[in-house]
């Protein structure tokens, strides 16, 4: 007999109901999805890469500059242009009419003209030599100087940019726009090419390996309305809060992976309960209350790995983390409620539209393909242990050469004026004018010596290695300051750009400026971009502590071993470590790069390893937990840990691979989209999911615990008396099976291939 439902714990009580009463519960997700999708059009919020960099050296020159020289201190964006016939001089009267126009235009403080020979530019009141036209005399740029960021002014901004450089157009300029209006003029591609190929190939995936249209379809569906649902409370909170340009793509590409997941979890065991003839709205309480719990640890220890990344100590990559933060709840949300309407509703037939004879669930066998394979890692773990640990360490070799930095405009595809901008300004004048720096020397109106120290200075840093123009330092108007610009001979992305910031900063600098008391700066775009990537490899030691200590205690805590838990974060390095390797070597080697679409070889983003181990470590804890909370199952019922170890493999070997594929699939659909960034997660990702679900989770795991034993379980008693008790996957029993049930539970069980 069943007990009571009154005495059912709350989420079978949960299930059951959603199952029982499906419509009721799919009203309620569609009218609170269409209230979300309703607020987050409304406000319409913008998303934005700005970094408050306080207190480095780049941002301290810049505000120097905005409080001493209102048009040099603005936010940078550059106007490239082009003469195909003929050279910009014999353009003079619409190049003059369009830069004129770009002076004007809302928010910007200064536009240089690149015909101005050695003049001022229009609105500035530095006074000091453009040097922005090509030796050739067909290529030149305009430096525009705003007061606000470029990406904050919004697409309709670019239609006024156009109409300015009209008249440059209509004479037969190429123009193009780069420098600090990339964001701004890079297409706003939403991805959906890339999240349609992701539930394609996931479909496809579901009906290969379970057999059932209906049983496939449903994860599909509730993934879509959770992370519908996650990504509109994104855009509810970006409309007070600077979330990242790539923040909604990552929210979708989590959302939409664990979203699928944690359905197909659920789903399977609800189809084992309808082979094994219990009655629709029970099982779905039962799979509620045992998968689901499940499902409401692994998602949570998800949530606080990605919420880790504000140990970083930057918000713009917390942010990134609560992004995806929101995809992971709502999938969570529709698994213990979505999932059981739709499994209530489909009941019996969820297996009646077949593409194969026999569907399969979750259970195994003695003669069962995964029950063999267990007991063969048994007879031979310390040959599986090596060789998967072998085959890791050779995946990450490229690690040991990493190298971060920022992916700039060169790396964009050709369709992108930015990328334009960016050829033009190298083959006119070279790679380094897209990677300026500017010289700030804070003099404190002291007019004494300020010609000399100039020349000194010009001359110091011109004389630096890999330095390809240094220009004169002119005093701003108010005489506070000294500025000028030193163009590197390496481009934006070169790692010998980087190492001459840190020449600038830490040796030039300081030695030129000795004893006059003068405080020397350098600041700009590509001078902020070092800070901050330096700022953010520095940390990722901060991150890997936090995400790998709260794991340790969440496993500890959840299957009471400190073994486990151990087990659990070193194999984890070892996983993302061989991850790493990939990135690099497809991306910073260029292996395949070309196929995904990147025109040249990249330094990874700097915040990628970040973002990567917070999503992988906790991704990796999905597996783990429905891996351990089976083997933890069988051993609490038989003490027996050889037999538990092989319980527990056979009976999630199929569907942890399964999820994991469809995971794959989703993640790496997105290398369709057009940002690197967003291609490096994708690639990263999938690897990462393909390394744990295989090499770790379905050999190292079982191989290391069928080597450690009993011992596996060991925890010290005081510890044990410290820790609360945590039942992953409920104790219950499973629903007892109707009168038309029993004949089935009588028949020759249903057996996966």
């Amino acid at each position: 007999m069943n007990a009571p439902s009154g005495e059912r714990p709350l989420l079978y009580r949960l299930g059951a109901t959603c199952g029982r009463h499906p419509w009721r519960a799919i009203a309620v997700w569609l009218v609170l999805l269409a209230g979300l999708l309703a607020a987050a059009r409304a406000l319409d919020a913008t998303y934005s890469n700005s970094v408050n960099l306080s207190g480095t050296q780049a941002n301290t020159g810049f505000t120097l500059l905005q409080a001493h020289d209102q048009a040099a201190g603005g936010y940078s964006g550059q106007v490239a242009m082009k003469s195909g016939s003929g050279t910009l001089a014999s353009h003079a009267d619409q190049v003059n009419s369009s830069v004129a126009s770009l002076a004007k235009l809302p928010h910007v403080l200064s536009a240089s003209n690149p015909l101005a020979q050695g003049s001022t530019s229009q609105n500035s009141s530095a006074g000091q030599n453009n040097g922005s036209l090509s030796a050739s005399g067909t290529i030149g740029y305009s430096t525009m100087q705003f007061d606000v960021q470029p990406a904050d002014l919004g697409p309709s901004y670019v239609g006024q940019l156009d109409q300015a450089v009209a008249p440059m157009r209509a004479a037969g300029l190429q123009v193009e726009y780069g420098g600090g209006l990339d964001q701004l003029t890079r297409p706003k591609a939403k991805d959906l090419a890339s999240e349609l190929v992701g539930f394609a190939v996931a479909l496809i995936v579901l009906l290969a390996i379970f057999g059932s249209v209906i049983g496939a379809v449903l994860p599909l569906v509730t993934a879509l309305i959770s992370v519908l649902a996650g990504i509109s409370i994104l855009g509810i909170f970006a409309a007070s809060l600077t979330f990242g340009t790539a923040s909604p793509t990552l929210a979708a590409m989590i959302g939409i992976g664990v979203g699928i997941d944690y359905a197909v979890f659920l789903t399977t065991r609800f189809r084992q309960q309808m082979m094994d003839g219990a009655e629709p709205a029970p099982a779905a309480g039962f799979c509620t209350s045992t998968s689901g719990r499940a499902v409401l640890f692994a998602a949570s220890t998800v949530a606080v790995a990605m919420l880790g990344l504000y140990a970083s100590g930057i918000t713009f990559v917390g942010l990134l983390g609560l992004a995806a933060v929101f995809g992971v709840v709502t999938s969570a949300a529709g698994a213990i409620t979505l999932v059981p309407a739709f499994l209530g509703l489909a009941g019996r037939r969820i297996d009646r539209l077949r593409v194969r004879r026999t569907p399969v669930a979750e259970a195994g066998s003695g003669g069962d393909g995964w029950h063999r394979y267990a007991a063969l890692i048994g007879r031979q773990p310390w040959l599986f242990l090596v060789a998967g640990l072998a085959l890791l360490c050779v995946i990450a070799i490229p690690l040991l050469s990493i190298q971060t930095g920022h992916v700039g405009d060169g790396a964009d595809p050709a369709s992108y004026t930015d990328k334009r901008a960016y050829d033009l300004i190298t083959e006119g004048f070279g790679p380094g004018y897209n990677a300026p720096f500017t010289i700030v020397v804070n003099v404190g109106h002291d007019a004494s010596g300020q010609a000399a120290l100039a020349s000194k200075l010009q001359s110091d840093l011109a004389a630096v290695p890999g330095v390809a123009k240094a220009s004169p330092l002119s005093p701003t108007t108010d005489g506070a300051l000294l500025t000028g610009t030193v163009i590197p001979a390496t481009g934006p992305q070169d790692q010998a750009t980087t190492g001459l910031f840190h020449t600038l900063v830490n040796t030039t600098l300081p030695q030129a400026l000795q004893g006059t008391g003068f405080p020397g700066y350098v600041t700009g775009l590509q001078a902020s971009q070092t800070q901050f990537d330096d700022i953010v490899t520095g940390q990722l030691p901060v991150i890997i502590g936090v995400v790998i200590a709260v794991a340790f205690l969440l496993i500890m805590t959840a299957f009471r071993s400190v073994t486990l838990a151990l087990k659990a974060a070193v194999l984890n390095l070892f996983s993302i470590a061989a991850a790493y390797g990939v990135i690099v070597a497809v991306f910073q080697w260029g292996w395949g790069g070309s196929l995904l679409g990147v025109s040249q070889d990249v330094p990874i983003e700097a915040y990628v390893p970040m973002i990567m181990f917070a999503i992988v470590f906790g991704l990796s804890m999905d597996y783990e937990v429905f891996l351990l909370s089976r083997v933890k199952e069988a051993w609490d019922r038989s003490r027996d840990h050889q037999q538990a170890v092989a319980i527990g493999l056979e009976s999630t070997g199929r569907v942890i691979t399964c999820a994991a594929l469809i995971m794959i699939a989703v993640f790496i659909s997105f290398v369709t989209s057009t940002d690197v960034v967003i291609k490096q997660l994708s690639v990263g990702l999938a690897v990462s999911v393909l390394i744990d679900a295989t090499i770790v989770r379905l050999l190292l795991v079982p191989a290391v615990m069928y080597l450690l034993g009993t011992a596996s379980w060991w925890l010290p008693g005081w510890l044990g008396k410290v820790l609360p008790r945590l039942d992953i996957e409920g104790a219950q029993e499973p629903p007892a099976a109707g009168a038309a049930g029993e004949a089935v539970r009588a028949q020759p069980r249903t057996r996966s291939e």
